[in-house]
């Protein structure tokens, strides 16, 4: 029996801030759902069940919030399903949602990623020793400069590119109004003269600290022909993970993230990424892992990467724009930053994205990376039902 097509016919976030104090957490992702809900002209009882995901509960000191955030989400006396795959959750979350549809244990799913990071410090959160190494690095920008550094050895790619990545996404946020930062006043000299963190990534190339949710409604071909809008529809989504470390591991671009763009590309029947899709909501939490995913995920050869991003080829107008919202580099709850990539990318097939809108857009990939480059999530979505 063939899988049942998935589609998204609801998505809802919230407005991603520094901190959220006038909500708890029950508010924050009733929020987001309640949005979700709302775009697909559903209430709580049309729903099937939940599946929600986070990052490390240290994060807000909140051991299995899943637990008593059932009420808030509609969920008593229903299937709930807790996710967590580090910072990639948020996509996952997803994946594990519309796997419930398409093997037709559900008819409608309401999946929710969130993270109220002011209830913590998650820079110190992520400070964790690296085995057989001196306890220097803080936060996660300490373990992924020298990844960076590699790759820029590796493609010998000039220092001035990571700042082209978040001079566009800054300007990209300013498009979205769900968006944390607004730089109304950002240059690319601003960005090159920001304080060197971890070198060679400057401040202004790094995400920042945010609270917020997302939420989605996943529902079968059924839940689609009563959406009152036309659907994003899933053509193909995939997970895979690797060791955080193991001889041989290529920490510039992981197997398991080829591996994960791989089987999404035979689901949907890409042969040719560059070519046949029209956007990308990639995961960059540090600037320059856009070049580097560019190459991970097939749009470029090895060591070809920066050249696109050089050349403004991944700009809003461009022949291949990523992080059209302004991307991780604008927004970050963690354990939503990737749900936040997959509803983008639903967003724009639907036409719905508003003035961060690419024209045309048929076909987006959503994608979500964690850990120490280990955890890669994944979907492809269509203006068109799959097949």
């Amino acid at each position: 029996m063939s899988k049942e097509p998935v589609a998204v016919v609801g998505i809802g976030q919230t407005k991603h801030v520094a901190a959220r104090r006038d909500v708890s957490i029950a508010g924050l992702v009733r929020e987001a759902a309640r949005r979700a809900l709302d775009d697909a002209e559903l209430d709580w009882a049309d729903v099937d069940a939940v599946v929600i995901g986070k990052a490390p509960d240290f994060f807000e000191g909140v051991m299995m919030p899943e637990l008593y955030l059932a009420d808030a989400l509609g969920a008593v006396g229903k299937p709930m399903l807790r996710v967590h795959t580090a910072g990639s959750v948020g996509g996952s979350t997803a994946l594990v949602a519309a796997s419930l549809v398409a093997a037709r244990v559900h008819g409608t799913v309401l999946t929710l990623a969130f993270e109220k990071q002011s209830e913590s410090n998650a820079m110190w959160g992520l400070s964790l020793p690296i085995p057989f190494q001196q306890p220097l690095l803080a936060g996660a920008g300490g373990f992924f400069a020298p990844h960076v550094r590699a790759y820029m050895r590796r493609s010998g790619a000039p220092d001035t590119v990571g700042s082209l990545v978040a001079f566009k996404d800054r300007r990209n946020a300013l498009k979205n109004p769900y968006a944390h930062l607004h730089e109304h006043d950002i240059t690319l000299d601003k960005v090159q003269a920001s304080p060197m963190l971890w070198d060679p990534i400057r401040y202004s190339e790094t995400c920042p600290s945010s609270d917020g949710a997302c939420a989605m409604v996943l529902t079968d071909r059924a839940g689609a022909a009563r959406a009152p809008r036309p659907p994003a529809w899933m053509h193909g989504g995939a997970m895979r993970s690797e060791p955080t470390l193991f001889a041989g591991k290529d920490c510039v671009s992981p197997r398991a993230g080829k591996d994960c763009a791989a089987d999404v590309y035979r689901q949907a029947g890409i042969s040719d990424p560059r070519r046949e899709i029209d956007a990308v909501e990639m995961y960059v939490p540090f600037s320059w892992y856009e070049p580097m995913w560019l190459e991970n995920l097939g749009f470029a050869d090895e060591g070809e990467g920066w050249k696109l991003t050089e050349a403004g080829v991944t700009e809003l107008d461009g022949d291949l724009p990523v992080d059209m919202s302004g991307g991780v580099l604008s927004t970050n709850p963690i354990g939503a930053s990737g749900m936040i990539r997959f509803a983008e990318a639903a967003l724009q097939v639907r036409g719905q994205a508003g003035a961060h809108q690419v024209d045309g857009a048929r076909r987006v990939l959503g994608h979500a990376y964690g850990g120490g480059s280990q955890f890669f999530s994944m979907w492809l979505v269509g203006s068109e039902p799959p097949g």
